[in-house]
């Protein structure tokens, strides 16, 4: 097998780094099919950031000038305490995004994602359907799905999020690889009832907390609530119970928080999960490999989970357009990526009661340009 024969590879999941992939599979002259357990692309979610390496690698797909055109521009932030007193403010960074003269950009995570799916049309995507079952044997992977007839592939790629279906089927348990970071996070939109001028506020406790941000030229807000707390047993799926969890859990605050409570049960956008990590000593399993919060959740107190996609859908693209040796190509991947990975890891660890705002700024600002995209892939 060549380097440039057409080879066939199952993507799972339309994340950022999935599609992404997608892309660069193609630009490669390998052959992407997505398969998205979600009916459409997932709309919702949070703010993200594009950063250092990533940024190159939106240029490269010429998509720079376009998610700029969207980015979401803050003036600053502020703290409150419960009562709703401010303790700082500042005009200079913002937790979520860092140094507001950098050249990142922040951008709503569903307005990336439609940026970099117009970018793979005439690919195949086999929506509200997933993988139940993955059969390896010396030429290919037979797969089979909830919906589809089973097919066969070249390779296989989980794209599908720090729950990844991908990565039980191929290396076992969840929780094997699964790391809590001790909080749990809730976040959902509304239209900007406060009338806040691009603005983030921020509010906590020492354990619990949240924060609200204009986005949309200050059309809408996202309103983010979380809490501390051992690892919870709950269903992924069913958003009425993890609003029940934020309701428990985010009490005693004054200002405008009582009302973000009230918005949330009606909110139909509502995104929950746990600020944890995932560790795995390798990401492949002979013919099926792993990308993004899959292979090596940052957690989105990092700020680098959007970057990391990016950059390892490139990297690995350009790998395997490289060799038609799939396990070179995976080995070559995982070097290049994995001190990339481990250093925004660090991130998330940063104990946010100790490291002031403008540490973690110049922390993350180290992180992001601590690889040269051009270096990964010579």
């Amino acid at each position: 097998m060549t380097a440039a024969s057409n080879r066939t590879v199952l993507i799972s999941g339309s994340s950022i780094a999935g599609t992404a992939l997608a892309y660069w599979l193609r630009e490669q002259g390998l052959t992407p099919v997505v398969v998205e357990r979600a009916p459409r692309l997932r709309r919702g979610g949070q703010a993200v950031d594009v950063r250092g390496a990533a940024l190159q690698v939106l240029r490269r797909m010429g998509l720079e000038d376009r998610a700029n055109a969207l980015k979401n521009h803050t003036n600053g932030m502020s703290m409150l305490d419960p009562e709703g007193n401010e303790v700082f403010r500042s005009e200079e960074f913002a937790l979520s995004s860092g140094s507001l003269d950098s050249d990142d950009i922040e951008i709503l995570r569903e307005d990336l994602v439609d940026l970099v799916h117009e970018r793979t049309q005439g690919i195949e995507y086999l929506f509200d359907d997933s993988i139940t079952a993955l059969h390896q044997e010396a030429d290919g992977v037979t797969v089979e799905f909830e919906r589809a007839a089973p097919r066969r592939f070249d390779l296989v790629v989980g794209a599908d999020g720090l729950h990844s279906n991908t990565r039980k089927l191929a290396f076992g348990p969840e929780s094997d690889y699964l790391n809590h970071l001790g909080t749990y996070l809730g976040v959902f939109s509304q239209e900007n009832y406060l009338g806040l001028d691009k603005w983030q506020t921020w509010f906590n406790d020492g354990i619990t907390g949240g924060a609200v941000m204009t986005v949309r030229d200050n059309a809408e807000l996202r309103i983010y609530l979380g809490f501390g707390s051992d690892p919870i047993e709950y269903d992924y799926r069913d958003v009425q119970a993890q609003k029940q969890l934020v309701a428990d859990h985010v009490t005693g605050f004054g200002w405008e928080v009582p009302g973000f409570l009230e918005r949330m049960w009606k909110a139909d956008d509502f995104y929950f999960d746990a600020m944890a990590q995932i560790r795995m000593d390798t990401w492949s399993a002979g013919r099926v490999t792993l990308i993004g919060d899959a292979a090596h959740c940052a957690a989105p107190i990092s700020g680098q989970g959007t970057s990391l996609a990016l950059v390892g859908a490139y990297v690995l693209a350009l790998e395997l357009g490289r060799t038609g040796d799939h396990e070179l190509a995976f080995a070559r991947y995982e070097r290049r990526m994995r001190p990339f990975v481990e250093v925004n890891q660090a991130l998330a660890l940063l104990d946010p009661q100790e490291t002031p705002p403008e540490v973690r700024t110049a922390r993350t600002d180290e992180a992001k340009n601590a690889v040269d995209l051009d270096a990964l892939v010579d």
